[in-house]
């Protein structure tokens, strides 16, 4: 496919409604793949765009920590990330992730598709409404009820446990949690820890992009009370386990894909409230293009 000059858009070239975010062991099994080349407002996202097809559908995916995980979790530029993905036209996303249980009865290997959601991270950037003038977007319900009851149906329908209402708390990282953090988290009732749901879906919510979380639960963070034989997790523990069972991931992640409403009946859309965003003007689309295997 012929590149478009920087910032332009040919609008015969294909965009996608439905983004995900995940490595290449997820998106090489589409079809008619394009790589996009995304310049954002908010300076570069962690890699390019790939663009292409499922069951006829098409479907933007993007590594959230970059093709060698080069972005750690505290550097992301998750505003650069989700603005990319809405230059293509992207307005739903499903969003899987490593995380950590903190309660004995969520187990590794279990996914969860969360329903709420803790802050604990500093000093990232997490807001497109920087000023002038100040806008309060509703986030007391941080993920998609749609797109989380269509995980949830995927994961039914592939035998893959899944636990369908989640508290997940998110440091900062890059370092796991103390002992002592870990238990106040426990002993607060959170159910799962990650370093990147936030602010992943707020921004997902600031853009009225409608945001699914499908954690897929890797180790008992540093031991959970009642589990016996649990030693601390370590990074080389998590990546294996997350390679090791990507094809669960794969299998219920594309379950969904097929089966996400072709109309959202929800209300993410309307967290703007129609406050005027920053430039570019909403809906520009811009990148250069060129097809995954070039």
């Amino acid at each position: 496919m012929p590149a478009t000059t920087e910032g332009d858009h040919d609008p015969d070239e294909p965009t996608a409604n439905l983004g995900v975010f995940g490595g290449s062991g997820l998106y090489s099994l589409l079809d008619d793949v394009t790589e996009v080349e995304v310049e954002t407002p908010y300076g570069p996202p962690a890699g390019p765009i790939h663009l292409g097809r499922f069951n006829g559908q098409r479907v933007a995916f993007m590594a959230r920590h970059g093709a060698d995980h080069e972005h750690p979790p505290h550097r992301i530029n998750y505003r650069a990330n989700i603005w990319a993905m809405r230059q293509m036209g992207v307005t739903r996303v499903l969003a899987p992730c490593a995380s950590g249980s903190l309660q004995p009865h969520v187990k590794p290997g279990d996914f969860v598709v969360c329903d709420q959601l803790v802050d604990r991270t500093s000093g990232r950037e997490h807001t497109y409404f920087d000023g002038p003038g100040a806008h309060h977007v509703s986030f007391a319900d941080p993920y998609c009820p749609e797109l989380r009851a269509t995980a949830i149906a995927a994961a039914r329908a592939e035998d893959i446990a899944v636990h369908e209402t989640g508290t997940v708390v998110v440091v900062q990282g890059p370092r796991f949690s103390t002992r002592a953090e870990s238990n106040w988290y426990r002993s607060a009732g959170w159910d799962v820890i990650n370093m990147t749901q936030y602010p992943e879906a707020y921004l997902a919510r600031e853009l009225g992009i409608c945001y699914a979380s499908i954690a897929l639960i890797t180790d008992y963070d540093v031991g959970v009370e009642g589990v016996d034989g649990i030693e601390p997790v370590t990074q080389d523990e998590v990546f294996a386990f997350f390679e090791d069972n990507i094809e669960r991931v794969r299998r219920l992640l594309f379950r969904a894909i097929d089966s996400v409403p072709q109309e959202p009946s929800c209300s993410c859309a309307s967290a703007a409230a129609g406050t005027e965003l920053p430039p570019p003007v909403a809906g520009q689309l811009g990148g250069r293009r060129r097809p995954a295997d070039a």
